[in-house]
């Protein structure tokens, strides 16, 4: 994960383009971090869907959607959303914590603030050239359909992206120290990956436990993705869903975040 970075006194209208590079070149200096980020999702969507002949078939279950048409595609973008979420925000905003980064900041024109909108935004880049990459390779290696709903499935992505975000701020504020920030992020990230379909299709879960996955952040992201990409409109239930955990979780994280 990133380290440190050079504290140097610039005018405040340029500080944050010179943190976000920064910030970029010290998150491309760390390949897992990339790699968990950007590539593993593609890779186990190629990989899986490649491997697994039933993936490219309808299956009954699903409607006789394919696997690789919505649910798998779908899946990989939230694990790669997430995964920037849970695992590198929190564990970078801990490191510059505990380092004083975020101290020395705050007598600089390049705010504390100023780096968290930096970390956010190049994260959501990341998590943006993820999902290029996975609707690109998978229309080109799978057949796997491009979003039908376009504009639909941008403004889900965007509004999973700010819940999934405001919750790794969130857990970013109330980690003691960067070792317990990975393993906070993975308690909150794995039982709301298994909630979300990740492991088990929601058509295949018990009525309650698909109906406790609609109130989930993950839950109701993963099958707003797969309904804008089958060609439907998102449920207003799941819109709302996102809409509350990104307004409640981002208030926590404002009022609990601490630079020191």
């Amino acid at each position: 994960m990133s380290t440190t970075i050079p504290i140097k006194t610039t005018r405040r209208g340029t500080s944050l383009r010179k943190l976000a590079l920064t910030e970029t070149k010290l998150y491309l200096r760390e390949p897992l971090t990339a790699f968990f980020a950007l590539l593993l999702p593609l890779t186990l969507l190629l990989v899986l869907g490649s491997a697994i002949p039933g993936f490219r078939t309808p299956d009954p279950s699903l409607g006789g959607e394919r696997v690789v048409d919505t649910q798998l595609p779908a899946m990989m973008i939230l694990l790669s959303v997430v995964t920037s979420a849970f695992s590198v925000i929190p564990t970078v905003l801990a490191v510059y914590r505990e380092r004083g980064v975020l101290r020395r900041l705050s007598i600089t024109p390049a705010s504390p603030g100023a780096l968290l909108v930096a970390q956010l935004l190049l994260n959501l880049v990341a998590t943006v050239v993820a999902g290029l990459l996975m609707i690109v390779f998978g229309n080109l290696v799978l057949g796997t359909r491009v979003p039908a709903q376009l504009l639909w499935f941008v403004l889900v992505f965007l509004l999973g992206v700010c819940a999934m975000f405001a919750l790794g701020l969130l857990i970013a504020a109330v980690v003691p120290n960067s070792r317990a920030a990975g393993g906070i992020g993975a308690i909150v990230m794995f039982p709301l990956l298994f909630l979300a379909g990740m492991w088990l299709p929601r058509e295949l879960m018990p009525e309650v436990l698909r109906r406790l996955s609609d109130f989930t952040p993950t839950g109701a992201f993963g099958q707003a993705l797969r309904d804008t990409w089958a060609g439907a409109s998102p449920q207003v239930l799941h819109l709302a869903v996102l809409a509350v955990w990104a307004l409640v979780a981002g208030v926590l994280a404002a009022r609990t975040f601490r630079w020191e």
